[in-house]
């Protein structure tokens, strides 16, 4: 049996997403006085948003 659907076009069929993936890292400083960073992956649909983030 011949194949039907190759890779590509199976790859031309997925929307790609409009929203972008950016990792987050967010710096807290402990009772210590050392400091500790949180990472997070956070989508967002405009690059410019990333001011915004806390």
């Amino acid at each position: 049996m011949a194949k039907q659907q190759s890779f590509a076009d199976k790859a031309k069929k997925k929307d790609k997403a409009t929203l972008m993936t950016v990792k987050f890292v967010k710096t807290i400083k402990s009772d210590k006085g050392s400091y500790k960073f949180q990472e997070r992956l956070v989508k967002l649909d405009d690059i410019s948003k990333v001011t915004e983030l806390k």
